[in-house]
């Protein structure tokens, strides 16, 4: 049993061994270069791990000894090429240190860095380019030697090339010599570009359920036209936005063929093809709201997409009843061109709205296209069949309609935005028959998003909306094409739909014309709590110019955002600021997603 001593106290000590305390690792620079110290700091691992207070004496040794190379490449990082690093750990070198003789305890662990004289680029020659490439601004003679800027350079220029089309192009050659005597750097790197390539086949792999001919269609490569690293990237954008596939690795040949072309590999992992989800909203005026979905992403083989969808709202709340729709959306991407969706819907519902009762069907099917990767643009026809009830008394009517739409989406993130901009043009014609008349309906969406303070923790969010009907008056428009102001979407703290026409005698309707106007300040108290104050206000007219004739209503408030790492959960507690009630009554709001 004694000759087990040793290990049974080694074990001891390596279960009882302190961590070192970051406090305790200290940098020893001879220049005040703060830019130096910071890239050696982020470079050390010892550092690292003194940090998480985590590494036993064998991890600090092990981690101070890689530290020497580590300390070089940060130094030559930063253009100094004849420095000399040391690493203390209790006074003793940890080059000389074998990491299982470690002492069962570090108090310190000293780094000592002379960074020496710093050198400039003498040549900094690289070549041959591509037209029109253009090299990093620190790549030239005079310029601080940063080895980055090298390696920078070389990487400009080979995608200066593949972007030309040589999509084998690479470094073939470098000359790189430290002229101590003159702190001088010279660097000479040849590229060889390589023949010009075509695109070849692509060829998807790990695919089962999902038809490979569907996969080259809607990935939309160009066979036989010249490579471009661009066009790689949007095919492999259009495989990812189907849905169908929970990874897309496009990868190039090794080698190209006899004719210069350079077949591109798909590997691919589907996703299950069903998937179901349910969401709820909740507001003391406008009730609890359910919703829930099931969803089929590769119906047919070839990554089309079903999803039904089933909403009820209202549920005791004060918006005049209970609301319900059914929903079925069909999308099959990359119908006639890679960036285009076919879009086939149908649905049914009954809305109990404060001033109308309606029950509608409706059916639509267009495309959708992707303009760019912030751009989308849709047109369809669609049929609607409705009967209303409302002040006005009771209605039937069809419209043929041609809803078109615009969006430019350049929000960081479209459930919790920090910065960017977003915008949305809805333009939908439609033909009355029946009770209805013909004329259209726009509306407008923009929102701004601005963010600062120490590490962006507040946002000012700010949100306009705008919307008319041409063509038809009060009486003969589609009920559901009139505006309304107030509720969780438009002016919080007033009740649902509060705003409208009066027609006398009690009766109200929706108006020909809408504005509303919402800003936030949200502030971010910790990384999973957020404060945010509101102030929303709303116009709704009797003609088909806004700010016409018609009026104004406010409400305000506070709210409380929890992050949860997929969107924050949003409560918001509001009050009206105009009219007869103002301050008088307060307003509970439950939802997922910034309310803008």
């Amino acid at each position: 049993m004694a000759r087990f001593a040793p290990m049974l106290a080694l074990a001891a000590g390596l279960m009882t061994a302190a961590p070192l305390p970051a406090q305790d690792v200290q940098f020893r620079l001879t220049t005040e270069d703060a830019g130096l110290r910071g890239t050696l700091r982020l470079a050390s691992l010892t550092a690292e791990l003194a940090a998480e207070g985590t590494g036993t004496p064998q991890d600090i040794v092990a981690a101070a000894q890689a530290d020497y190379r580590r300390m070089l490449t940060g130094l030559y990082a930063e253009g100094y090429y004849g420095g000399a690093v040391s690493i203390l750990i209790d006074g003793r070198e940890a080059a000389g240190l074998a990491p299982l003789d470690a002492p069962a305890t570090i108090g310190s662990v000293e780094i000592r860095v002379t960074p020496g004289p710093r050198f400039r680029f003498g040549q900094a020659e690289i070549g041959p380019l591509a037209p029109g490439t253009t090299l990093p601004e620190g790549f030239r003679p005079g310029a601080v030697a940063r080895s980055d800027m090298a390696r920078a350079a070389a990487i400009a220029a080979v995608d200066g090339w593949r972007d030309a089309g040589h999509a084998k192009a690479t470094p073939d050659s470098q000359d790189i010599t430290a002229v101590h005597a003159e702190n001088r750097l010279d660097v000479s790197i040849g590229i060889d570009p390589g023949p010009r390539l075509t695109f070849g086949p692509l060829i998807p792999s790990g695919n089962v359920a999902v038809r490979s001919e569907r996969i080259v269609e809607i990935a939309g490569l160009p066979e036989g036209t010249v490579f471009s690293p661009e066009e790689v990237s949007l095919a492999a954008q259009r495989l990812r936005r189907t849905g169908a596939f929970s990874a897309v690795t496009l990868t190039e040949a090794e080698n190209y063929t006899a004719d210069y072309s350079l077949p591109i590999t798909a590997q691919l992992a589907e996703e299950k093809p069903r998937r179901f989800g349910f969401g709820l909203e909740y507001s003391t005026v406008e009730g609890l709201g359910l919703s829930g979905y099931w969803m089929h992403r590769n119906l047919f083989g070839g990554a089309e997409n079903l999803r039904v969808e089933a909403d009820i709202s209202g549920l005791g709340g004060e918006t005049g009843g209970t609301d319900y729709r059914l929903s079925a959306d069909f999308r099959r991407p990359g119908t006639l061109h890679p960036d285009n969706d076919l879009l086939i819907g149908a649905s049914i519902e009954r809305l109990d709205e404060p001033d109308f009762f309606l029950d509608q069907i409706a059916l639509e099917a267009g495309f959708a296209r992707r303009v760019s990767a912030q751009r989308t643009a849709s047109g369809a026809i669609g049929f609607v069949a409705a009967t209303v009830e409302d002040d006005l008394g009771s209605r039937s009517y069809q419209l043929l309609t041609l809803p078109l739409t615009g969006t430019e989406d350049r929000r960081d993130d479209p459930l919790d935005p920090a910065s960017g901009f977003y915008l949305s043009l809805d333009i939908t014609p439609f033909l009355g028959f029946g009770d209805a008349g013909s004329g259209a309906r726009i509306y407008a969406d923009g929102r701004a998003y601005r963010s600062f303070g120490a590490d962006d923790r507040v946002t000012l969010a700010f949100r306009g909306q705008l919307g008319s009907v041409l063509g038809t008056g009060l009486s003969d428009s589609p009920s559901d094409y009139l505006f309304y102001s107030g509720g969780g979407d438009t002016v919080r703290g007033q009740p649902y739909q509060s705003l409208a026409i009066d027609l006398g005698g009690g009766n109200e309707i929706g108006g020909l014309s809408f504005a509303a106007a919402s800003v936030e300040a949200r502030v971010s108290v910790t990384d999973r709590i957020g404060l945010v104050g509101f102030y929303d206000a709303g116009f709704v007219g009797d003609t088909a110019t806004p700010f016409d004739s018609g009026d104004w209503h406010a409400g305000a408030g506070v709210g409380i955002r929890y992050n949860t790492g997929l969107g924050p959960i949003r409560v918001d507690l509001a009050t009206p600021v105009t009219g007869p009630d103002a301050g008088d009554s307060l307003s509970f709001y439950v939802g997922i997603g910034q309310a803008f």
